[in-house]
């Protein structure tokens, strides 16, 4: 990823997207504090340059790799980073508005955030990274991960409210489907 990220620095390469699921592993970002760490040895464990704490990835939740340049889409030539990850927000809520859910932001809390019958629940984090007005890291969206795998760190260092997915709010989803709903919607955002 940095590679190509130095590649359309430096005008060698376009814009990038990557969608993908990871095998069972936890990351830890920049503000990862060992404390969120709670079962040291039940998955790999990688530090990363994204921001955030740590966060759990695997198998039935879909990564995108968001790679784009600020500055080529910057408007009144002043590259915008918190429009950035505000438009990163709203891909993610337009997608699941389109699958019947409703996806909010909440003050003081990063990622996308839905109402259940035990409270509120993360269904979505953002973890980004931003060198010299490129983007990368980005967004994982929980359609159907083991929730329980959730319970050796404390996700995105929050510990008053837990995780869902979409299968767990009654979505029965196929991967591809959500695939082309967040391309399209992304598309609608981004160009």
């Amino acid at each position: 990823m940095e590679e190509r990220v130095a590649l359309i620095q430096s005008g060698h390469a376009s814009e990038l997207i990557w969608l993908l699921e990871h095998p069972p592993l936890y990351t830890a970002g920049t503000s990862a504090k060992a404390s969120g760490l709670l079962e040291h040895d039940r998955f790999p464990v990688h530090t990363t340059g994204r921001g955030g704490q740590h966060t759990y990835h695997g198998p039935g939740q879909l990564i995108a790799y968001v790679m784009l340049d600020l500055k080529s889409r910057a408007t009144q030539n002043t590259p915008d980073l918190r429009h950035f990850v505000y438009c990163l927000e709203q891909w993610l809520i337009n997608s699941l508005h389109q699958l019947g859910i409703n996806g909010e932001r909440r003050e003081g809390r990063v990622g996308i955030w839905v109402k259940t019958a035990n409270g509120e629940a993360k269904i979505a984090a953002l973890g980004i990274r931003v060198r010299k007005w490129i983007t990368y890291h980005g967004v994982a969206l929980n359609i159907a991960p083991d929730l329980e795998h959730f319970s050796g760190i404390v996700p995105c260092g929050i510990k008053e409210h837990g995780v869902t997915s979409l299968a767990a709010l009654g979505v029965d989803i196929h991967k591809d489907e959500v695939i082309t709903i967040l391309k399209k919607q992304f598309s609608l955002l981004f160009g």
